[in-house]
């Protein structure tokens, strides 16, 4: 049944995006034409300026990312009845994100998720990394790829309209072995996706695990638990208290871990199972079923109160589904915003956690003469 959703969903999804173009409500742009510009966006800690980027479609779709963080700032897609809404979390300004964030929009690495205990051992060496989360290492530590500036170029492609981040990582950075070069390519097209593209190599072996961090909500207000979430994966990574996983891939079936077929996300959150108390809600790790390694799809989600929906398509092994359980509404977003407990959620495209650290899980390392690549795409419609 979940391999037949795509095709359904496009078939409901053409007509309406067409239907929207025609008649203007979808935000009619500039002669039809997809655009780019680019501004000053503040002043990063180290005192580097850093930019704003807006990409925007024939549609009208408009994405703007920054270089501190690569973060996407704000995603604006039309809703059912052609209404423009932001639907990932952030805050208006540079200033919001310097002083507490978690992870809105941002690229993480050089490893996204966690390591345990922050140590793992490489071609005989023994690294250490930061502990920034309990007794772990999370998201490449405590300046990650998520707070660095990112040099920036944009282009117009075939495909679309596009920025291409690069950012240089020294040996030693964070613990992690090797100076690490890496570039993020986000690319809009006018058939409503994103395309996101990785490529990094090294000049020594290093763990690498790059993920886009931003928080979903498709309705663009509200909490997510009415959203429905189809997954394609019967096996997810069980984890200890800590969220370090335990090694096994275990059956979803029969637990509250199966959106083999959809599910809103709230009907089963709060139920009495220990992985559910250990995250605190949704935050695992699934294992994609996949023919090949090519681009496989991941998930599916759906809001039924604006009639968004958001394919997510992926050559990564796994997605962390996060249900932003902690989300406590100290933090105000953009326009006055308070994001409160589970207003939004993440679809992270990566690699297992902790996999440095676990023989069984698909490789992580890196090594010199080898070019680490990954694609993920976001395809937003509406039903």
């Amino acid at each position: 049944m979940f391999n037949k959703t795509p095709g359904a969903l496009r078939r409901a999804i053409v007509p309406l995006l067409l239907a929207g173009a025609a008649c203007g409500t979808a935000g009619d742009h500039a002669a039809g034409l997809a655009s780019m510009t680019r501004a000053p966006f503040g002043t990063a800690p180290n005192g580097a300026a850093v930019e704003l980027v807006t990409l925007t479609n024939a549609h009208g779709v408009e994405l703007r990312a920054m270089t501190y963080g690569a973060i996407i700032v704000s995603l604006k897609v039309p809703d059912r009845a052609g209404q423009m809404g932001d639907v990932v979390l952030g805050y208006d300004s540079l200033a919001g994100y310097v002083k507490s964030s978690p992870y809105f929009g941002a690229v993480v690495g050089r490893y996204g998720n966690r390591i345990a205990k922050g140590k793992f051992a490489l071609d005989g060496a023994d690294y250490t990394l930061a502990v920034n989360n309990g007794p772990n290492a999370l998201h490449g530590g405590l300046t990650g790829f998520d707070k660095v500036v990112w040099s920036a170029d944009t282009m117009r492609t075939a495909e679309g309209v596009g920025i291409r981040f690069r950012y240089v990582s020294k040996d030693g950075e964070e613990g992690y072995p090797g100076t690490l070069t890496t570039t993020v390519t986000y690319t809009l097209t006018d058939a409503n996706e994103v395309h996101i593209a990785y490529e990094a190599t090294t000049d020594k072996a290093t763990p690498l695990n790059l993920t886009q961090h931003s928080y979903f909500n498709l309705a663009g207000t509200g909490d997510i638990l009415a959203h429905v979430l189809t997954l394609n994966a019967d096996r997810y990574t069980p984890v200890d208290s800590t969220l370090i996983p335990t090694g096994e891939l275990a059956p979803v079936v029969g637990t509250p871990f199966d959106f083999t077929s959809p599910h809103a996300i709230g009907e089963r959150i709060n139920g009495d199972h220990q992985q559910l108390k250990f995250g605190g809600g949704y935050d695992h790790n699934f294992v994609l079923t996949r023919p090949d390694t090519g681009l496989v799809l991941a998930a599916v989600l759906k809001d039924p109160s604006s009639g968004r929906t958001l394919e997510v398509r992926t050559t990564e092994p796994g997605v962390q589904f996060y249900s932003g359980n902690f989300l406590d509404g100290t933090l105000t977003g953009k326009g006055g915003v308070v994001y409160a407990h589970r207003s939004g959620l993440c679809l992270e495209t990566q690699h297992f956690p902790d996999s440095p650290n676990q023989a069984a899980f698909p490789n992580t390392i890196l090594r010199p003469g080898q070019t680490y690549r990954s694609r993920t795409t976001w395809r937003f419609g509406v039903e």
